[in-house]
């Protein structure tokens, strides 16, 4: 076994190696940030402001702690260089070990239990919700949070509100809505439940969360109770709705929820119970539509595709992704998917649709790799120039393997075309904390092959003028 250990630790080294090798040919900018602490989630926050060659924009992230000082949820700054900027040369010469000056901690906000997820409101970026080992969800303002000092014994941060309802811990399955301000989580419990932040009035006074809310909402009750110092303690004092529904479906956990993205009232879920389900709020509280045996084994990520709304992807233990058509979901009760991809050999821990291509998406997994696919390459003929991968599953035509241990998320950046931040957790490999990454891949890659060729001629009789 341990031989077989060191085999695999061998192999992760050469072809980290040599991506390292091809990162000023594939790449048009990347950043390398060591993390002390495993981050595991990230997400982009809102654009700051714009520059002739980089934009600033928010970034959350968190530190997962081994107990000697408290858990954290972290709001920092990024300075993301815009396209065909950066040098080649200078992209590629990065210290492992070193932080990235391109990313700067803003504010450190002392969280209530590690933080395993993290989702922005779309409507309002500033406010974010955050899952951790409990039942209930913990909503931010994070510009209105003040900045603490994480040290040894230092009180938890008050989060602005709570959700209640989970009878269970909901640990993983978190997502907001596109269109209205709503909340949806999933659990131990095996229940998926639905929130709306309007039913939210308080003394919040001109804070965010409160310009979130609208005349028609529901009740609030104020918590109140001692201050708690214990890390996974539950946080008093904060104000708590109840949900607006509570969906029962699931035979085991649900690990993570999705909301359409033309809808408020229809979202999804997916579980260890190997089940797609599909919700629509305004029919009760039973599945509108539920897909037996989506995969192979547990489930653990879905994503609703925002151009193409009858596409849905899932990601699972069983190593693979499925894509979903939500108009022929099913055949005699078991689910049948459009199309699988085979790109991984560990399990795929997120999936997630491009923000600027309908028919491109990222998957990551296990094995630390971060893999861009793209529908419209399945079923063409790979040859000639076509080919970027030999060998790739069909419709595999990027893969990110700047991580040396599992990818537990990355999220593509809407305010910056085709730029990704990821995220490894690396106690495996590198004896402790995370590394964390902001890369884009060079346009040639994904532009059309017309239009790439024929600026690569106009470069060439660039150089032979040069060259004369």
């Amino acid at each position: 076994m341990r031989e077989k250990g060191k085999g695999t630790e061998a192999s992760v080294e050469e072809r980290y190696t040599q991506w390292k090798s091809l990162v000023p040919v594939l790449y048009d900018w990347l950043a390398n940030h060591n993390l002390v602490w495993p981050s595991l989630s990230c997400r982009w926050g809102p654009q700051l402001e714009q520059a002739t060659y980089k934009n600033r924009q928010r970034l959350y992230l968190s530190e997962q702690t081994d107990g000697s000082v408290p858990n954290t949820l972290v709001i920092a700054n990024c300075e993301v260089v815009k396209p065909r900027v950066a040098a080649a040369e200078h992209i590629s010469q990065f210290n492992e070990e070193a932080r990235s000056p391109f990313v700067k901690k803003y504010k450190t906000i002392i969280h209530p239990g590690e933080v395993n997820r993290i989702r922005e409101l779309p409507q309002n970026s500033k406010i974010v919700a955050t899952h951790t080992d409990s039942p209930d969800v913990f909503i931010w303002d994070v510009e209105a949070q003040p900045n603490r000092h994480a040290v040894l014994g230092a009180t938890n941060s008050r989060p602005d509100l709570l959700l209640t309802g989970h009878q269970d811990n909901a640990e993983f399955a978190l997502a907001m809505c596109p269109t209205e301000p709503f909340v949806l989580s999933g659990g131990k419990d095996k229940s998926v439940v639905l929130w709306s932040i309007h039913d939210h009035i308080s003394t919040l006074g001109s804070s965010d969360l409160a310009a979130t809310k609208s005349p028609s909402s529901g009740g609030t009750n104020s918590k109140h109770g001692s201050k708690s110092g214990g890390s996974n303690s539950k946080p008093t004092d904060s104000p708590s709705i109840g949900p607006r529904g509570v969906y029962l479906g699931h035979d085991d956990t649900v690990e993570d929820v999705q909301f359409c993205p033309s809808s408020a009232q229809e979202f999804c879920s997916v579980g260890d119970d190997s089940c797609l389900i599909l919700w629509d709020s305004r029919s009760g509280s039973s599945p509108a539509v539920k897909v037996e045996k989506a995969h192979d084994a547990d489930l653990h990520c879905v994503d609703w595709n925002r151009h193409d709304v009858n596409l849905i992807l899932t990601g699972s233990a069983d190593n693979s992704i499925r894509m979903f058509d939500r108009r022929n979901l099913t055949s005699g009760g078991v689910g049948t998917p459009v199309h699988k991809f085979e790109g991984h050999n560990a399990a795929v821990l997120c999936v997630q649709w491009s923000p600027d291509k309908s028919s491109v998406f990222g998957s990551s997994a296990e094995d630390g790799v971060l893999n861009i696919w793209d529908l419209e390459k399945i079923g063409k003929k790979q040859d000639s120039a076509g080919s970027k991968l030999p060998n790739a599953p069909a419709g595999l035509f990027f893969r990110h393997a700047g991580h040396r241990d599992k990818v537990v998320d990355f999220h593509w950046n809407v305010s910056d075309p085709w730029t990704i931040v990821s995220v490894s957790d690396d106690c495996e490999s590198t004896g402790g904390g995370g590394t964390l990454q902001i890369w884009r891949m060079i346009d040639l890659i994904y532009r059309p092959e017309e239009e790439v060729l024929a600026e690569l001629d106009q470069f060439k009789s660039h150089i032979l003028t040069c060259a004369s």
